[in-house]
């Protein structure tokens, strides 16, 4: 059993000269708080500021040095402003994974944000047909353009590719069997796992051939009355060489034709487009697999297309029907935001003149090693200047990479700024250049700090540098 301490004469003296809050909020240093911030959060706040004075005070036995009321003025307007500072912070993604899943994935174009922002500032025909005057639906805003970028019969967008895997197989295979290839059944980040989308949609798994082995006749063995989908997974998070084999998309679709049986592709990350005419490997196209009869082709709305975060449905127009009749469709559905920022993308790859240059991900993913340069060789100049002997500054050849599954087993040469110093760790540096207003996240490899410049733009460059002082200036002061 605790036993309450009693305090000295000391301690409740310094507690009964702890001025009211009420007296507090009506001094002139409280007063002009209230310009800035609400009276009941300022109140909240200074309660908690006095609840610490009074726990310092039963913590120490002997004279205490109350502060004033300008000092517990400050102490809560630095604690507002610290409230008051968005959780969700502009970064600086200097680490050589483009599309980075930690960091949000994808930036959009400039007329995407521009949608966005006149999507959020205004009412939009989101659900209402403008030319009949009654109720519509929200696909009819992307539908259109899908249509013409895949050959789709219809289309429908929720809001992540796991979302539409979920969705197409409840609505579609609620209790019966879906068959998929043992070397499809992948993990990607965050522990998403492929067999455990499944279950949860209430389908049973049905896994055909092996890991790195799976042939035609594996599926058609599988397929019984109780057959539902024959499922194809892009393996979008790894690769396996070597003696393998899996049957071509065509040849699927063929089989389910003979036995009646839809067929599902979960294509992943997606392309709208070749990549191999911008120098990137060669992935599977959209339109490709439409044009092969596949029912359904499933992709993410971010990753390689380069718009909003959105799991992205096309094909058949009677199994997309069903899966808008789905209740589970509106949990999963997206809103105004989503859909404006993925129309203006699509429509920049309907006209893809230049593509290269709008699309921020195509751009960072094409940038020649030559423009690199040009920005390294400026960065590198103005952080040996700032950094002095203190971090030693060079310029090296270093290996990026599109990231959140796209791609996995493709580098792209890049070029990174490296520091080094004989005081301080890479980590520490790396710590120093994240703690700033407008943190610097690279990587730490070989004992070096990596600043990849692959994504890097100009504003950017002024960011690091302004990162760079603020450290160097901290050094020369603990130094001092």
């Amino acid at each position: 059993m605790l036993v309450k301490k009693e305090m000295t004469s000391v301690q409740l003296s310094a507690l009964r000269r702890i001025p009211a809050i009420e007296k507090l909020l009506a001094s002139q240093s409280f007063l002009t708080i209230q310009n800035e911030f609400s009276r009941n959060l300022i109140t909240e706040v200074l309660r908690s500021v006095i609840l610490d004075i009074r726990q310092q005070i039963g913590c120490t036995p002997g004279a205490v040095n109350l502060p004033d009321e300008s000092m517990i003025a400050e102490t809560v307007q630095e604690r507002l402003k610290s409230i008051m500072t968005p959780n969700l912070r502009s970064i600086v993604n200097v680490t050589g994974t483009i599309t980075h899943t930690n960091f949000g994935r994808s930036i959009l174009s400039d007329v995407a944000c521009e949608s966005l922002i006149q999507a959020a500032k205004n009412c939009v025909n989101l659900e209402f047909d403008l030319a009949s005057g009654k109720r519509g639906h929200r696909d009819q805003i992307t539908e259109p353009l899908l249509q013409k970028l895949t050959g789709c019969q219809a289309s429908t967008v929720v809001n992540n590719n796991a979302a539409a895997v979920f969705l197409v197989l409840n609505t579609f295979a609620h209790g019966k069997e879906v068959v998929v290839s043992r070397g499809e059944l992948i993990e990607i980040g965050g522990a998403f796992r492929i067999p455990d989308v499944m279950e949860s949609s209430g389908v049973i798994l049905k896994e055909v051939g092996t890991t790195n082995r799976t042939h035609l006749e594996d599926y058609e063995k599988a397929i019984n009355e109780n057959t539902a989908l024959l499922l194809k997974v892009h393996p979008s998070n790894y690769q396996i060489v070597g003696f393998t084999e899996m049957p071509e998309m065509h040849e699927i679709v063929e089989l389910g034709k003979q036995y009646n049986i839809p067929t599902v592709e979960d294509l992943g990350s997606g392309s709208l487009i070749d990549l191999s005419e911008y120098g990137l490997p060669s992935e599977p196209i959209v339109r490709d697999r439409i044009d092969a009869g596949v029912d359904l082709v499933l992709f993410s709305g971010d990753k390689l297309l380069g718009g909003a975060q959105a799991g992205i449905i096309v094909g058949k127009g009677g199994m997309i029907k069903k899966i808008r009749k789905n209740p589970i469709m509106r949990t999963l559905r997206v809103g105004k935001l989503t859909i404006a920022a993925l129309e203006t993308t699509l429509r920049l790859y309907l006209n893809d003149f230049n593509l290269d240059k709008k699309l921020p991900m195509l751009h960072w993913y094409t940038r020649s090693l030559d423009e690199l340069q040009q920005v390294g060789n400026h960065l590198l100049r103005q952080l040996g200047e700032t950094l002095g002997d203190e971090i030693q500054v060079t310029i090296e050849e270093s290996l990026a990479q599109i990231g959140s599954g796209s791609l996995p087993v493709a580098n792209l040469p890049s070029l990174a700024i490296v520091l080094k110093s004989e005081r301080l760790t890479a980590s520490s540096i790396a710590k120093c250049f994240r703690n700033q207003p407008r943190p610097i996240v690279g990587r730490v490899q070989d004992d070096c700090f990596w600043i990849d410049l692959r994504t890097v733009n100009n504003q950017e460059i002024q960011w690091i540098c302004e990162a760079a002082r603020s450290i160097s200036q901290k050094g020369n002061t603990e130094n001092s």
